[in-house]
């Protein structure tokens, strides 16, 4: 069969590309640069430059988030109904749903999760809640020394054989469920676990897309029962970036001034005062392998910082989590804490913190 002109014309031009491409895809040298000849500038000037950019839109978001407070009658409605909160949309929830708990759930105790840390150890953090549970209740069914186990824990939140021990309930807020501290499936199981014990109440926010496959059917509809809100704020995730490393920046092996003095302020009075002593401790002892836990429990309660161990221990774990403070075993044997910043950074933390 012979080709007409035009065909052949097409013919040529497809066998003239393929070659052209051959030609060029065997000549053509590859590049000799690396990821890691990206000249990469130091964190703390990086987060500097971040937090000079002027924030826009600063009466719009403002005003969106103070409209939601008129659901805050409604979300009350769902604890008070057994249901859990759970807050989604684009933008940071956190200081909305802290006003919330701040004007709305004054007549109940408060304990606040940061799932956007790092990490977090959820079963000293179930033992506190079951802790403060049990103080506020007027009898004592059970005695402090018997939450041995996650099981006790569990079984004394979920119920009290005085039927007028009910009405006390704890609020859990959690802001991002799904943040990196709280994804492992382990964990998940036992904030649901919690979730359904008769003197807890849930208000959670999250971020990720993918959130909801942490759950299963039985969790989302029978353990955390969610009521779902979509509150979008478009607030920017200050607070909750600061604990994620910048591509674009040198990693840091211990956590700058600029970020403790941050954490610190968002801390209670008292936690702050116990992490001066053991930066004063510090400074004044610097050849020190640090301050024993138990020196520093006598200045706090002989200063009326904290009135237990299991306080002081709380403030540890706090400070734990956010890695301000760390361990290290003494030479003698003992356990001694100490704040893995260099002096002259301690100072400005301090200086920061008392203002």
């Amino acid at each position: 069969m012979e080709m007409n002109e035009e065909e052949e014309e097409e013919l040529g031009f497809s066998r003239n590309y393929f070659l052209s491409k051959e030609l060029s895809g065997s000549s053509k040298k590859k590049s000799a640069h690396k990821l890691s000849d990206v000249d990469l500038v130091d964190e703390h000037e990086l987060r500097s430059s971040l937090a000079n950019i002027e924030p826009k839109h600063d009466k719009e978001i403002a005003s969106l988030v103070k409209s939601y407070s008129t659901l805050y009658p409604n979300w009350l409605l769902n604890l008070r109904c057994g249901f859990g909160l759970l807050m989604y949309g684009f933008g940071s929830k956190k200081d909305l749903i802290e006003d919330f708990a701040s004007t709305s759930l004054t007549d109940y105790s408060v304990v606040v999760i940061n799932g956007y840390l790092q990490s977090i150890n959820i079963k000293q953090f179930l033992t506190a809640t079951a802790e403060l549970l049990w103080d506020q209740l007027k009898t004592k069914p059970k005695a402090r020394n018997t939450f041995t186990t996650i099981d006790d824990v569990f079984s004394f939140l979920d119920g009290s054989e005085d039927d007028e021990e009910n009405d006390y309930v704890v609020c859990i807020v959690i802001h991002n469920i799904d943040g990196p501290a709280l994804r492992e499936a382990e964990t998940q199981l036992y904030l649901a676990r919690l979730a359904s014990c008769s003197h807890i109440r849930i208000v959670a926010s999250i971020d990720h897309v993918n959130a909801p496959l942490l759950w299963d059917k039985k969790m989302v509809h029978t353990q955390f029962n969610w009521y779902w809100y979509h509150v979008p704020t478009f607030a920017p995730y200050k607070v909750e970036g600061i604990f994620f490393p910048l591509i674009l920046a040198h990693g840091n092996a211990t956590q700058s001034a600029k970020t403790a003095s941050i954490v610190l302020l968002s801390l209670t009075p008292n936690a702050q005062s116990v992490f001066k002593l053991l930066a004063q401790h510090q400074l004044e002892h610097p050849d020190d392998e640090g301050m024993p836990i138990e020196n520093l429990y006598a200045i706090s309660r002989e200063q009326f910082l904290v009135s237990s161990m299991v306080t002081l221990n709380s403030h540890l774990t706090e400070f734990k989590d956010h890695e301000l403070v760390k361990t290290r075993r003494h030479s003698d044997g003992q356990d001694c804490l100490y704040i893995p910043l260099k002096n002259e950074a301690l100072e400005k933390v301090l200086s920061e913190i008392s203002q």
